[in-house]
């Protein structure tokens, strides 16, 4: 708990704010106090414990007595995931790797309802009363909860008659629920970073816990066998449609490549080089052949373009054309001559020309004939060459599903589980449940944390003051005194108590609050005093009475006043109560010597209240009240007027306006603390102040309870003994 030391002011309904000591802290609200919680857990021990007792009870009840006894008996398998293989199959027989999804799906092969169904039938459960319902006779709470279910129905417009259902579908229905039983008296588990899985069934009978679990797990390893068994026929099967259409297959295919090499020229692909290197040299022949073609045209244009004959020489370079040329320039040629030669010599390079023409021709059509004779050839090789391949291909396709067609036929009536059973089921000696010592235990903490709720949602709803300070700080006003219960089966019995035991706690406080009140103006004593409460039966009137009593120890002269005329509460605590009391005095019909007594235990004067017609309220606040009042302090040291309370009439607001002191009784452990701010704001209303706060009818153990045991006020230990005479 966190304690902030403030100075708190308390404003109810707009009342002025009063201030608390320095001294006190208040918690906050969002806070826990876990001092306070142990605490009240500790002084609602005897209630813990009577809770926990109860719950112990009823829980050994249902241990002993209500609960069934069921039995567990548990079957082990393990994974096995290194079988012996007798051919290289894998795809079709092989073992589990052992994975963890692997693991997960065979607990969840384990509990499904297909192979929880094989044990039903194995075992015959349908026809168990333990697992089908409708074998049972029912109960007579069942048949109270059939009736009232239907009456519901009846009563909600739902329709009553029953469905038809077929008895095939009944079956299947049974079945079902017969599944559902069973799946719910099974535990499947996977024991943690093995391969080793725990079947364990749960019911009734010893020997049929055992006889289930055991079932399930031979139920699972001939499962696997089937399993692969079907797996198995199924590949065979598949694998000899397969081989069949395989080979059909690799016969066209073979057929057709036969056909095709007899219905065309084939060569080999080393021939198929060759022409090609034919190829090759006829381009390069081309290539020669139009370089010589461009050799005699390029001449011939140089010919055509010399200017001079010593050029036409120089480029026709022929021996005749050169002597011509010669003898022309030592004067002894003939030009003619040397045209003529000329002219032969243009005309033998056309004739080149032309040749070379001729023969590029002949030399691009034999490469022509070639290359399409290469394409054709190497197309047709091509094609043949797929046709091999593929019938090649459907050979090796042909041969291995020939192998594994082989392989899976050697298998059959050859497969082993992927499991194996580690340990049978043993039937079980005592039984599993109820386990009676962790339900009492349970019981136990249940009660103590029942217990304990109760005690803290009793404590939550309080709303009752139990301390001066819890009062003193919710209020704002001075707690001036704090009055234990006084001992006495009757009100008569209080004043005899309080002088035959002037030194017990009771006349203590008592003793505390006349000095409390007097010391709360020094200066100027209170003298009329009244003493009122929020509801009736706090202890008011008990207080105003003891206050007269220990005012009258001292010597003073006292008048106590009867203000609660209506119920004649000082009657109570005296004999011979006249008949008429305050409001014959105030009336004036009675003086008030005669009204007032005097009894033989109490020295001070008392007038009573009387059965009459007037109203209360009226009453104290007439002018003749004011002056009765008057009149009585110049008589009377002390004058005490027992109000009625707060919430129940105005007469203790109107008194106040005459009176030096309030004092507000407030019943410990039972005044709510609404019913205390109500009244403190019909207080503020009027314009009056409470002098002080007086915690009522403390119980002394109740005190202890709360944490003040040897500290109670001033009065702790002090007079102890008269709390046992």
């Amino acid at each position: 708990m966190t304690e902030i030391p403030i100075k708190r002011r308390i404003s109810l309904g707009g009342m002025q704010d009063r201030a608390l000591p320095q001294s006190y802290s208040v918690q906050r609200e969002d806070d826990i106090d876990v001092g306070a919680m142990i605490s009240t857990l500790w002084r609602g021990k005897w209630w813990i414990t009577t809770v926990t007792i109860l719950a112990i009870f009823l829980g050994g009840i249902y241990a002993y007595v209500l609960a069934v006894p069921m039995y567990r008996s548990t079957a082990v398998v393990i994974l096995d995931t290194k079988l012996p293989q007798f051919s290289d199959l894998e795809s079709v027989v092989g073992g589990l790797t052992g994975d963890s999804n692997e693991v997960n799906s065979e607990v969840e092969v384990l509990r499904s309802r297909s192979l929880m169904g094989k044990v039903v039938d194995k075992l015959e459960l349908v026809d168990d009363p333990d697992f089908n319902g409708l074998l049972r006779e029912k109960s007579a709470i069942d048949q109270a909860k059939a009736a009232i279910k239907s009456q519901i129905k009846s009563l909600l417009g739902l329709s009553t008659k029953a469905v038809f259902v077929s008895a095939e579908d009944q079956a299947k229905n049974t079945r079902n629920a017969v599944v559902t039983s069973l799946l719910k008296l099974v535990e499947i588990r996977n024991i943690r970073q093995s391969y080793v899985f725990t079947v364990t069934a749960e019911t009734q009978s010893p020997s049929k816990s055992a006889l289930i679990a055991d079932t399930i797990v031979q139920q699972y390893v001939l499962d696997q066998i089937d399993v692969k068994f079907q797996t198995t026929e199924q590949a065979t099967a598949w694998l000899s449609e397969r081989v069949t259409e395989l080979r059909f297959e690799l016969e066209q295919a073979e057929k057709a490549a036969a056909e095709f090499s007899t219905s065309t020229e084939l060569v080999s692909p080393e021939a198929l080089v060759a022409l090609e290197r034919q190829v090759k040299e006829q381009r390069e022949r081309i290539i020669s052949a139009e370089d010589l073609k461009t050799s005699h045209f390029e001449k011939l244009q140089a010919l055509e373009k010399a200017s001079s004959r010593e050029q036409q020489a120089a480029i026709a370079n022929d021996v005749q054309l050169d002597q011509l040329i010669q003898r022309i320039s030592e004067g002894f040629g003939d030009e003619v001559a040397f045209d003529n030669r000329l002219s032969r010599v243009k005309s033998r390079i056309q004739i080149e020309l032309a040749r070379s023409e001729k023969q590029i021709d002949a030399l691009k059509s034999s490469e022509q004939e070639l290359s399409e004779s290469i394409d054709q050839q190497g197309q047709d090789l091509i094609q043949l060459q797929q046709l091999k391949r593929e019938a090649e291909a459907t050979r090796l396709l042909y041969e291995h599903f020939l192998a594994r067609l082989k392989e899976t036929s050697a298998q059959q009536g050859v497969q082993q589980a992927d499991s194996r059973i580690l340990s049978d089921a043993v039937v079980p000696n005592s039984p599993s449940s109820p386990r009676k010592s962790i339900i009492l235990a349970l019981s136990g903490v249940l009660g103590i944390l029942i217990g304990s709720g109760l005690i803290l949602l009793n404590e939550f709803l309080n709303s009752s003051f139990r301390t001066a300070k819890e009062l003193e700080t919710h209020t704002g006003f001075t707690v001036m005194g704090q009055i234990p219960t006084i001992p006495g089966n009757k009100r008569t019995k209080v004043l005899n108590y309080l002088t035959d035991k002037p030194t017990s706690a009771a006349a203590e406080s008592v003793r505390n609050l006349r000095t409390s009140l007097l010391l709360s103006n020094v200066d100027n004593p209170p003298q009329v005093i009244i003493s009122t409460s929020s509801i009736p039966g706090e202890g008011k009137t008990t207080i105003a009475l003891a206050l007269a009593h220990n005012a009258l120890g001292l010597g003073k002269s006292v008048l106590l006043v009867e203000g609660d005329i209506r119920r004649y509460t000082l009657s109570e605590y005296f004999e011979r109560v006249p008949e008429k009391g305050i409001v014959s005095v105030i009336s004036g019909d009675l003086a008030f010597d005669d009204a007032a007594f005097s009894p033989d235990n109490f020295g001070g004067r008392i007038i009573g209240g009387e059965n009459t017609a007037v109203n209360a309220a009226d009453l104290f606040s007439s002018e003749k009240f004011r002056n009765f009042i008057a009149e009585m302090r110049q008589q009377f040291e002390m004058i005490i007027i027992d109000t009625p309370p707060v919430l129940v009439v105005p007469d203790a607001r109107i008194v106040a306006e005459i009176a030096d002191a309030v004092l507000f009784t407030v019943k410990w452990d039972s005044t709510s603390k609404h019913q205390v701010d109500e009244a403190l704001r019909l207080f503020h209303q009027a314009n009056q102040q409470v002098s002080g706060i007086v915690l009522s009818q403390i119980s002394p153990k109740g005190m202890k309870r709360y944490g003040y045991g040897g500290k109670y006020g001033a009065y702790g230990t002090y007079g102890s003994k008269y709390y046992t005479s």
